[in-house]
């Protein structure tokens, strides 16, 4: 099917595609979520997978949500999280990516989203993605009209293992600091800070590099030159309330740190 004609999505029973938290939170970090919620519109059923698939990794990038609202809470800053599943749409891929809507995703077959039609993608990225990153900008746009200074710091968790060929591999990090163009200084301050947690096994640039594929970071912070960090904290660590605790006391304790390293 190559169809072009217009195609609606979500219906007035779904969720808004993105949720702001703490709206009103006066710290210089803007903490984002593009894979935190795992939701998907009823229009689209369950995209032929079942309830534990899109609970796994492949759905959604486990524990960010809650990290993402606790970390907001305890620094009192403004946290902009994703509420569908990276299967629905990945906000974190630009729309040439090919797994911007993944057929298969670390080996599991994603059935509704095989041989979708131009109007049914183009539905996705309007009433998905294109929501998502409008809200990342117009709050920076209010920072900016406020005098505010953004730190832009993107949250997301790590499987400890992969599926499939040359992916199979040990992931000792608890955490890695994701970087690559713009304005690196805050990331590599905060990769200091965290390597001075005697626990921690920290990667830079680990278990992934930041590169043409990623888009949220590149697209917000590197025209202006913001300060950023992208976080990866292994899922393991954050598969209770207790875990996702413990690590937004710690960040909330390290990200201040890092900021005055800069």
């Amino acid at each position: 099917m190559n169809s072009t004609a217009s195609q609606s999505l979500l219906g007035t029973e779904d969720a808004a595609p993105v949720m702001v938290v703490n709206p009103k939170g006066a710290s210089s970090f803007l903490l984002i979520g593009d894979h935190a919620g795992n939701a998907v519109p009823q229009a689209l059923g369950s995209l032929g997978l079942s309830d534990t698939d899109l609970s796994r990794h492949i759905g959604w990038d486990i524990g960010i949500g809650e990290l993402g609202a606790l970390l907001a809470e305890r620094l009192d800053a403004v946290f902009v999280r994703q509420t569908y599943s990276r299967l629905v749409i990945d906000c974190n891929r630009s729309p040439s990516q090919p797994d911007l809507i993944a057929e298969v995703s670390d080996a599991t077959v994603v059935p509704g989203n095989a041989a979708l039609d131009d109007a049914a993608r183009a539905a996705r990225f309007a009433e998905i993605h294109t929501p998502y990153q409008a809200a990342i900008a117009d709050e920076i746009a209010r920072r900016d009209a406020a005098g505010m200074a953004t730190v832009l710091v993107a949250l997301h968790s790590f499987t400890p293992a992969m599926q499939g060929a040359l992916r199979d591999q040990d992931r000792p990090w608890h955490i890695g600091i994701l970087h690559d163009g713009g304005d690196t200084a805050f990331a590599h301050a905060l990769l200091d800070v965290l390597r001075q947690e005697a626990d921690l096994v920290v990667g830079d640039n680990q278990p992934y590099r930041m590169d043409l594929i990623d888009y949220t970071i590149p697209r917000h912070a590197y025209p202006e030159r913001r300060p950023y960090a992208e976080i990866e904290v292994r899922q393991d660590l954050l598969g209770s309330t207790d875990g996702c605790s413990a690590w937004a006391d710690r960040l909330a304790r390290l990200l201040p740190d890092a900021l005055a390293k800069v």
